[in-house]
């Protein structure tokens, strides 16, 4: 009978007993075994694992629908309610500069609406490698199927809607500014499937990583994000569709230029719709079309400065007086910039930053041994800064 893989047999001697070859033994395999478990430090990373199921089954959908929150609005399907419970699992990874989120829940509906993008900082690229299930998600009236074993690429800073099965899937979120070098394949995958063979190495290479995330040291971390956006931009570019991408902007992908020309000016006084016109070569009236949802352009601006200081205010670690960080993100006057952040938030900029422990959002009571880590919406914002 033939020994299991990777068992080592010692041969037959002559008399029919087992002979003894102790330092070829020794030699073999546990030198390379050696090689593929060492870690040039102690593991890294702590999970931030929340669950519904310890929940009682009337409490689960509201405390799944405050977990992702700072995401997506969701819904149960019609013939759901709340009696029968969701029993949903979320474990997250934070690499830094990438998070990896293991995921399992029922069926629902999802949305993110242009009302959130207004009320939120978060503009990440999520990449969604479903295992089960099937979702279906709308961007701009045109919706995609993602089946098992596809890729999804998706921004969370542009408004989109969708449904899903009961599903388990691994959702990457990397931010923006990580690929500023190959905007073009990004934008115009927006919203797209990607099922090819590039699909099925992308997914051998994240299901190794996320085999191996229990191991990973510090050093291991930023090579491992290099390595994933790497490869990422690899199967999305090529010198003609990088190309042909720029030529043939979208909607979508004028406006993920539009962001990020914004976000990259925040501190320049003539952060003006005639300066953006000109930079990104569209009329004022296609300019105005394209943020109209946000609520204008000058809306826009002024939200995303006002986020800008917020999160510079309730950092502990930013000791900026209020007035230089109002400056920093483009307010040339003290009473103009207190004024326009308490008719946005509902309190002043001091009481911001006297107050940031309140402000942060409360934990369920699966995620109190975590508190120390900071909530999923925490890593979330922090993502990229």
């Amino acid at each position: 009978m033939a020994p299991p893989d990777g068992e080592v047999t010692k041969p037959n001697d002559a008399s029919g007993g087992l002979s003894e070859h102790p330092q070829r033994e020794r030699r073999r395999w546990p030198r390379d075994d050696g090689q593929q478990t060492a870690s040039p430090g102690p593991p890294a990373l702590e999970p931030l694992v929340f669950s519904t199921r310890e929940l009682a089954p009337t409490q689960q959908f509201a405390a799944w629908q405050a977990h992702v929150a700072a995401l997506v609005d969701v819904k149960l399907p019609d013939n759901k309610s709340i009696d029968d419970g969701f029993p949903a699992d979320h474990t997250a990874w934070n690499l830094g500069r990438m998070l990896i989120v293991q995921q399992t829940v029922p069926g629902h509906s999802y949305v993110r609406s242009a009302a959130k993008l207004r009320s939120s900082s978060i503009d990440h690229w999520n990449v969604v490698l479903p295992r089960s299930g099937r979702a279906w998600t709308e961007v701009d009236g045109r919706v995609v199927e993602v089946p098992p074993g596809g890729v999804q690429i998706r921004s969370l800073g542009y408004p989109f809607r969708g449904r899903a099965t009961d599903s388990e899937s691994l959702c990457l979120y990397l931010p923006r500014d990580l690929f500023t070098d190959a905007t073009a394949p990004f934008d115009a995958k927006n919203n797209s499937v990607l099922s090819d063979n590039f699909a099925n190495l992308l997914i051998s290479y994240v299901n190794g990583i996320e085999a191996r995330l229990r191991n990973l040291a510090d050093d291991d971390l930023p090579r491992v994000v290099q390595a994933t956006r790497d490869i990422i931009i690899a199967g999305l570019s090529s010198p003609a569709e990088h190309d042909a991408a720029f030529e043939h902007l979208t909607g979508v992908a004028l406006m993920e230029r539009a962001r990020r020309y914004i976000q990259s000016h925040l501190d320049a006084p003539d952060l003006t719709p005639e300066v953006m016109c000109r930079a990104l070569g569209v009329s004022r009236s296609r300019l105005y079309q394209l943020f109209e949802p946000s609520g204008g352009v000058a809306h826009y601006i002024q939200r995303r400065r006002l986020l800008a200081a917020h999160a510079a205010l309730s950092d502990p670690v930013d000791i900026r007086r209020i007035i230089d960080i109002a400056e920093a993100v483009g307010f040339n006057s003290s009473a103009n910039f207190s004024r326009a952040f308490s008719k946005e938030f509902g309190y002043s900029p001091r009481e911001a930053r006297n107050a940031e422990a309140w402000l942060r959002p409360a934990h369920s009571n699966s995620l109190a041994e975590h508190e120390k880590a900071g909530s999923f919406e925490d890593w979330l914002k922090a993502l990229g800064s």
